[in-house]
């Protein structure tokens, strides 16, 4: 399958099998937030498919929580929701999968270790992102959904880090591992998190390398590696590296982080709208 082609064949996520029960049982005035996530793509094998499951539910499971209304999009879809369809949405999530194509970030040549890559799903991606970046919608981006963020904005990748052993397992050894990064003074992050330092889970091999002049960096790595990232300007957009979706990590760092965004989601300008006509109807 070229990277042009719809990631419609092989192995693909049940979105039966993510979304949890319950969110019929939220109140009436609960924050709507979509889920951006693609439930296939090229050479999704048993091993990944099993990841995205698992991560994709334990994200639902987070907003649940957190009393936010969260509803699958999937940008591997045969029929995809068209972007003007996200402002309906009080804030929007993007979660991880495969590589970004390089070519949309100006990398031309051979990348290493390579997979995944879904070219009609970064566009779609990040088409959407910049959609939500137009309308000032509070936005959290995770893993891929970092990197396709900096790329939305003009920043670049770096394609395949060398070195790499402190961001994945290593060859027979489980891809996801724990890894401490440092969390710059003032983020929104670090605030969120209270404190300078966290020890997050991490499993990629690429990264965000020249950091969009639109963003700033709001955590590193120990080698320096850009492992957050927030915007300027907009009122509240996050971009994490690592996975706190990732049941195996800290669930009260995972419960902080979708906390922080499902309130930002509910304090948005069009759900404070809706609350207030409401409030004048009663």
């Amino acid at each position: 399958m070229t990277a042009e082609q719809p990631s419609g064949a092989g192995l693909r996520v049940d979105p039966a099998d993510v979304v949890p029960a319950g969110f019929d049982g939220l109140p009436g005035d609960a924050p709507r937030i979509a889920v951006v996530v693609s439930l296939a793509f090229p050479g999704m094998t048993e091993q990944t498919h099993a990841l995205m499951e698992r991560f994709t539910r334990t994200a639902f499971e987070a907003l649940l929580a957190s009393g936010a209304r969260a509803e699958l999009v999937d940008s591997a879809a045969e029929d995809l929701v068209p972007e003007a369809e996200l402002a309906g949405y009080d804030g929007v999530l993007f979660l991880g999968g495969g590589d970004v194509d390089g070519a949309l970030y100006g990398h031309h040549g051979e990348v290493p270790n390579s997979y995944g890559v879904d070219r009609r799903a970064d566009e779609y991606c990040l088409e959407l992102i910049r959609g939500v970046l137009d309308r000032d919608q509070p936005l959290l981006a995770i893993c891929r959904g970092s990197q396709l963020l900096n790329v939305a904005c003009g920043g670049t990748l770096v394609p395949d880090l060398d070195p790499w052993h402190l961001h994945r397992g290593g060859p027979g050894r489980p891809i996801f591992l724990d890894e401490e990064v440092a969390l710059v003074p003032g983020s929104r992050i670090a605030a969120i998190l209270g404190r300078d330092r966290a020890t997050v889970r991490s499993g990629h091999h690429q990264a965000v390398g020249a950091v969009a002049p639109v963003l700033s960096v709001a955590a590193l790595a120990r080698d320096g590696v850009v492992e957050g990232t927030e915007h300027r300007e907009k009122s509240w957009v996050v971009g994490v590296q690592w996975h706190p979706e990732d049941a195996d990590g800290s669930a009260a760092d995972r419960a902080l982080i979708f906390g922080a965004f499902a309130e930002a989601c509910a304090q948005a300008p069009g759900k404070r709208q809706a609350l207030a006509t409401t409030v004048t109807r009663m």
